[in-house]
């Protein structure tokens, strides 16, 4: 199945935010397990993750590595002067988000 997850916060959840960074770290880990993910699209303070100071960076290459498209929004990054800190895969634009999404058999937003 074509799995899209929507990374659209820097954690799971709201509310404690160390609690949220670690859960999302626990989910992708599971997630690159399943092996279903076709792509990660992230964007607004989502972007945050594919920066080289995420918390959650080991994981989100890890699974560019196995093949999971990695889409961070070129725009939100710009917009909080992160383009130079991306990490991983490469920035986006929302024509791209907006074909995963529309491919996507299935889609989980966090």
């Amino acid at each position: 199945m074509k799995t899209v997850v929507v990374l659209n916060h820097d954690q799971m959840g709201h509310g404690d935010r160390p609690l949220g960074q670690k859960i999302l770290a626990t989910f992708l880990r599971k997630s690159l397990a399943l092996g279903r993910l076709r792509a990660i699209v992230l964007y607004n303070s989502g972007v945050r993750l594919v920066t080289k100071d995420s918390p959650v960076l080991t994981e989100l290459v890890q699974l560019h590595e196995a093949g999971v498209d990695i889409k961070p929004c070129g725009t939100c990054l710009e917009t909080f002067g992160l383009t130079a800190s991306v990490a991983v895969s490469k920035p986006s634009n929302m024509d791209e988000i907006v074909t995963e999404l529309a491919a996507a058999e299935k889609v989980i937003t966090l």
